[in-house]
């Protein structure tokens, strides 16, 4: 009978020592995604009536000690029990006027291997029986409005690292449109994070894994301000005194910054520029990715100009190639001041034409200076003109109503839009969206040619779209900025974030994030054209004027 009872003994240690364990980051992507499902979701959380961050800060030492998937479980499902009963009051009618964008949605995870099938079975009964509400938003819907800003919490903790990843991710999970365009799943971003943000030694290590997160959204709309204040002390930065685009893996110099630095170096616009510091531009352009969060690579590769051309050490070499020959130039790079003191000399910059008349009754207009209050001479001026170029290779006024108007002989719809449907988090919905013109028989009857590039950013994509009802309208250029919409913002201890906040669509429900404003004519600068002083895509708009094709 000893025998029989030890070996029974045996037997179950055995079974008690085999079951699987389970990591940190598993027991962590789990909790993250229960814990943002309860708080958009749970009657009692949702409603604001528990303070649910320092309930995450109380499990989370007990989430550590979890060993098997059976305890972990167990924790998750006495945490839901200690929050009260929730109310059955399913099925939730929807009216016949919501009408579903789903691509967002996915609450699968309900089945995670790591979750019991009761548990499993508590989340899908509080997805039925969900909290309702329309109240996580300004009237503008223009930003989070009960969002707690994260000002309070240290950096050195782990937890409260944490805390901040699971905020910042499932705000993500539910109210970012264009989740479903990301190059890679959100939940294995998740994944990929929080062991860097665990074992964090400092803010810096913190800060710089949040910002890798952050571009994985390839959102051109994503912003990472760090707060120089809280971050530890870095190297002043210095630059060089001019701008440029990245052509065929080069840099190309476009625009000139600092007039006398650039003159001391014989920098001139055309210059190309093939390595830093003995590192090639294409090798920054492939290392600056985890840290450059774009919609598209033309959007990129007109993003990374910038830190490439950024230094923290004032001597820099730099390594042009003119005339099929390599020079190499050893050069002291300035401050911002010095290196961009173009801006802040009075005069030195050539005051921009907001519109003019080019050669063969051609009107043209700037996008990126006409205001409103310029529209009526604009229109007075040229309105009998035989095409009109509107240049939109910037960042345009908001214009896009008075100029459309004029161009319109209708109302045209030109864009819908898809809002989070707050009663049930992670699922979208459509709305109407915006219409163009109106019924205007003095409308503009010559061609409409808009220019468009890289630079064409959100508003100006925006306004693309609206001239493009017009009917006699022809996009010439090259990929946009593939990022359209309006800006969530919020903070965190050490930095500010946002990201597109509602989704933007033609009205046959075309998508332009990350695909941007597609030309009719496709047509890019040369290194041969800039050197030469050329505008080819402007002599491009006007020789299809002029030809038709």
């Amino acid at each position: 009978m000893q025998k029989v009872i030890l070996l029974i003994l045996i037997f179950l240690s055995q079974v008690i020592f085999s079951a699987p364990k389970i990591t940190e980051t598993e027991k962590l992507a789990s909790t993250c995604k229960v814990w943002g499902f309860l708080k958009y979701y749970h009657p009692e959380v949702a409603g604001g009536k528990v303070n649910w961050d320092d309930q995450l800060l109380e499990k989370l030492p007990k989430i550590e000690k979890a060993q098997t998937k059976e305890e972990f479980s167990l924790i998750l499902e006495n945490w839901i029990d200690e929050l009260g009963p929730v109310k059955e009051i399913a099925p939730i009618t929807v009216s016949k006027d919501v009408k579903y964008f789903d691509k967002n949605f996915d609450l699968s995870w309900f089945n995670d291997k790591l979750f019991s099938k009761r548990l499993s079975k508590k989340l899908k009964f509080i997805e039925e029986n969900r909290f309702q509400t329309t109240e996580e938003f300004g009237p503008d819907f223009d930003g989070f409005k009960n969002h707690k800003n994260y000002f309070d919490l240290n950096y050195d903790a782990k937890d409260s690292r944490i805390l901040m990843l699971f905020t910042y991710w499932n705000v993500i999970e539910y109210f970012f449109p264009y989740k479903y365009k990301m190059n890679q799943n959100w939940n294995k971003t998740l994944e990929e994070s929080l062991p860097s943000i665990s074992i964090a030694k400092n803010m810096d290590e913190f800060l710089l894994a949040m910002k890798k997160m952050s571009t994985q959204l390839n959102d051109g709309h994503v912003m990472f301000h760090i707060y120089p204040s809280l971050s530890l002390p870095s190297p002043a930065k210095h630059y060089f005194p001019a701008t440029g685009k990245i052509i065929d893996e080069k840099l190309v110099v476009t625009e000139i910054l600092g007039d006398s630095l650039a003159d001391a170096y014989d920098i001139k616009i055309g210059n190309v520029i093939t390595k830093i510091n003995d590192k090639s531009i294409k090798d920054y352009i492939e290392e600056s990715r985890s840290l450059v969060s774009a919609s598209n690579e033309a959007s990129y590769l007109n993003k990374v100009v910038n830190p490439i051309l950024t230094s923290y050490s004032e001597n820099v070499k730099v390594e042009f190639l003119k005339d099929g020959k390599y020079e190499t130039k050893q050069m002291v790079w300035f401050n911002y001041h010095d290196s961009h003191r173009n801006e802040f000399k009075k005069g030195a910059q050539k005051k921009k034409d907001k519109f003019k008349l080019l050669d063969n009754n051609i009107g043209y207009v700037d996008m990126g200076v006409i205001k409103q209050r310029n529209i009526p001479n604009m229109i007075a001026s040229l309105k009998e003109t035989k095409a009109i170029v509107f240049d939109m290779r910037n960042y345009p006024q908001n214009t896009w109503k008075e100029i459309s108007d004029f161009i319109n002989p209708e109302e045209k719809k030109f864009a819908i839009y898809t809002y989070p449907y707050l009663n049930y988090p992670g699922k979208y919905e459509w709305k109407e969206g915006v219409k163009a013109g109106f019924d205007n028989k003095n409308n503009y009857k010559g061609k409409v040619v808009v220019l468009v590039n890289e630079d064409s950013f959100s508003q100006s994509e925006w306004t693309a779209m609206s001239f493009q009802t017009a009917g006699n309208t022809t996009i010439i250029g090259s990929q946009t900025a593939g990022t359209d919409g309006n800006v969530f913002e919020f903070d965190f201890q050490g930095f500010h974030t946002g990201f597109s906040g509602i989704g933007v669509y033609y009205p046959d429900g075309r998508e332009t994030q990350r695909i941007g404003i597609i030309p009719d004519i496709e047509i890019k600068p040369t290194i041969k054209g800039i050197q030469e002083g050329k505008d080819e895509v402007l002599d491009r708009a006007l020789l299809f004027i002029e030809t038709g094709k």
